[in-house]
């Protein structure tokens, strides 16, 4: 199988080598970019390099490769073959190249946090921090299904932030899952399923923000109360919420987790070889460990990530708090929250004789170790995002979405979910996702003639960039979850897709309803696809149930 697998990977490669070859020989010469346009520009064409890295990603089950491929063939795309302007579209255009991804301010804010969360979780290891919070929770949380149940609690908490979120439950949860044997790659799912489900439907959180931000100026909409009111129509996120809990009570699993979660109560945490975060020194411990060298660390980080994105937004300058949050920057604002909480918890450990200023030291290092591996799949899922980008597969998506909008405005709401979906699958991007179709959106419903189903369409945009970032290897947020439970990043995504296609399934049929009720009444009434999708949702769970039960009796028979 393995064989098999790099045979695939290797004549996808020399295809697209040789199309390259061939391209370059009939493409000799410059061109002038001012006027440049690729010959795949705003076509369906502009989505085939991240399904071709998505779809390599999944059968390979090696992530780095397949980014890289997915780079290349955009980066091929948009050239048409020419070498020279392959190269410096790939590393140095100023709107999807590398080198420009990297030198952005809001992508490096992201990895300066990154790091500082991996040195402070290498502090919290090193004065036994993790490992006296796993002995406290061993004696209060004493089951799978409370050690579940704990992580999606702590992640519903936590909700100023994904990439936050993701790294905090991570660490805090990570000691006490695996001490009842509970797989990092349902770990991970549970960290993602309570991250941006959970933010989406915050109003005080990183992403209402930029849900606010991306309603258009002049619009005559008050983009923060339409958010307020998009909460109960959030199918996705409401559904994904009742699925963390109806699993992990009624102990469901299906799909590949089922494999991963089999494995672990038999004690394998991983089932496959891959340990993406073996070689990370998390195992020298200090015995004299108190709970509060990790409780402390994380209550002032969330104190000081919170006060740094209200700095952002101006709260001190006269801004009122919610507005604070609408204009904040959330990369700024957590990078100065988590180094002032670094030099807090340096003075704390230090004050209480836990550590040495040499240890101090030497978990600098150890905490960027750490992040190496989420930190090169960022860097190339931005840039895979940005070739996209330069495909223009934002405008294919603009008029597939407007040609949809004549005649068909009950059915839009499902369509406008299923376009979000797949746009955020493919450019791994939710923010992304909503920031193109939001505008869309607001031109196609008039906020005077059919409130309700802008709010309703606005809802489904929201919920299907959510839904396709779940789906999607190169999103963020799923590289973040990965990170936080030391998961291999495939595993992630192969066990977390049944779950998320299945949430999906039941909130398109929940836009559906809620689309053909709003249209026909223009009323709230179309509220009462909520309860429908949410019984749908429990329904389909426990009909699952059955048949694995089912499944599994038959095996025993035989």
């Amino acid at each position: 199988m393995k064989n098999k697998k790099g045979l695939i990977f290797l004549v996808v490669s020399i295809i697209i080598i040789a199309t390259f070859v061939v391209f370059t020989i009939l493409t000799p010469g410059k061109v002038d970019v001012e006027t440049y346009k690729p010959s795949v520009y705003s076509t369906i064409g502009a989505l085939l390099p991240p399904f071709l890295a998505i779809v390599l990603a999944l059968i390979t089950k090696e992530v780095y490769s397949s980014l890289f491929v997915g780079i290349v063939s955009g980066a091929l795309l948009y050239s048409n073959g020419n070498l020279e302007l392959m190269l410096n579209t790939m590393l140095y255009d100023k709107e999807g190249g590398m080198v420009y991804k990297l030198a952005s301010e809001w992508n490096v804010g992201i990895i300066v946090f990154l790091v500082i969360l991996g040195i402070m979780v290498a502090l919290m290891n090193k004065v036994g921090g993790s490992a006296a919070f796993g002995q406290w929770a061993s004696t209060h949380i004493k089951t799978r299904v409370g050690a579940q149940l704990a992580t999606m609690v702590l992640g519903v908490l936590i909700f100023i932030d994904d990439y936050f979120n993701c790294l905090t439950v991570g660490s805090v949860m990570r000691p006490v899952t695996d001490r009842h044997k509970v797989s990092r790659s349902k770990l991970a799912y549970l960290i993602d399923a309570t991250a941006a489900p959970v933010c989406i439907i915050a109003p005080v959180s990183s992403w209402a923000a930029a849900v606010t931000s991306s309603v258009p100026k002049g619009s005559n909409i008050n983009g923060f109360t339409m958010f307020l009111n998009t909460i109960p129509y959030n199918f996705y996120a409401l559904t994904t919420i009742l699925m963390v809990i109806v699993i992990t009570v009624f102990k469901l699993d299906f799909g590949p987790m089922k494999i991963h979660e089999d494995n672990a109560k038999n004690g394998d945490l991983f089932t496959t070889a891959a340990r993406p975060y073996g070689d990370v020194s998390d195992e020298i411990q200090s015995p004299k460990g108190k709970v509060i060298d990790l409780i402390f660390p994380i209550i002032v980080l969330i104190i000081c990530c919170i006060i740094g994105m209200i700095y952002t937004g101006g709260f001190f300058e006269g801004v009122g708090f919610v507005d604070a949050f609408a204009d904040a920057n959330a990369s700024k604002g957590l990078v100065f929250g988590s180094i002032v909480t670094l030099l807090i918890t340096f003075v704390f450990y230090i004050s209480r004789g836990s550590l040495t200023f040499k240890e101090f030291t030497e978990c600098i290092p150890e905490g960027f170790k750490a992040m190496v591996s989420p930190i090169l799949i960022l860097t190339m899922a931005w840039t895979l995002s940005g070739m996209t980008g330069l495909l223009g597969a934002k405008f294919y998506v603009h008029d597939v979405l407007a040609a949809s909008a004549g005649g068909l405005n009950m059915f839009l709401p499902v369509i406008i979910f299923i376009v979000a979906l797949l746009l955020a699958f493919s450019t791994g991007t939710s923010w992304g996702t909503f920031a193109i179709l939001i505008p869309i959106v607001c031109n196609v419903f008039s906020p005077s003639d059919s409130y309700e189903m802008l709010v309703i369409a606005t809802a489904a945009c929201l919920s299907g960039a959510v839904c396709g970032d779940h789906c999607s290897p190169i999103s963020d947020t799923t590289i973040m979850a990965s990170a936080g439970a030391h998961c291999d990043h495939v595993n992630h995504v192969s066990t977390q897709l049944p779950y998320a296609l299945t949430a999906a399934v039941v909130s398109a049929i929940g836009y559906l309803l809620a689309g053909i009720i709003g249209y026909n009444t223009q009323s709230a009434l179309a509220l009462v696809a909520a309860p429908v999708s949410l019984i749908l949702m429990f329904a389909v769970l426990i009909i699952l149930k059955r048949i694995n039960t089912n499944t599994y009796e038959r095996v025993k028979k035989k």
